[in-house]
């Protein structure tokens, strides 16, 4: 079900033009109007859903075929696939989306810091366990 105000439901139904790539059935692939670097496009689902977990299985295994061919056609030896969930997580538009973004040097592309932590293995295998017994 699409949503009134949202742009990318907007773009999937025509009301808002956009440079298409690729087109299924369930997805939509386009670049985006404010890349990253050259060829970053976006890959959404028809589906409206703000967060990936509230997204059909059905929409969700369609999109990563799609961002892959969206990479394969880039041709980029380096890229990265983004996706955020919640404006704490960085997502600026509600409405599940990833991000194909080719990396072509150190200064185009995505830039990411990882302030990885060090881990107890004991509390990750209670953690584990824990998230196991929600599944």
């Amino acid at each position: 079900m699409a949503s009134a105000n949202c742009i990318f439901c907007k773009i999937v139904s025509g009301a808002i033009p956009a440079f298409k790539v690729v087109e299924t059935p369930l997805s939509l692939a386009f670049l985006d109007m404010g890349p990253l670097s050259k060829g970053h496009a976006l890959v959404i689902p028809k589906e409206h859903a703000q967060f990936m977990h509230q997204l059909s299985d059905e929409s969700l295994s369609d999109l990563l075929p799609v961002a892959k061919k969206v990479a394969k056609a880039l041709g980029a030896a380096n890229y990265n696939v983004l996706q955020n969930n919640g404006k704490l997580a960085h997502q600026e538009v509600e409405h599940v989306h990833f991000h194909v973004i080719p990396k072509p040097n150190e200064t185009e592309g995505l830039g990411v810091k990882w302030p990885a932590k060090a881990a107890d293995k004991d509390s990750l295998k209670a953690l584990a366990e824990e998230l196991q017994a929600r599944i």
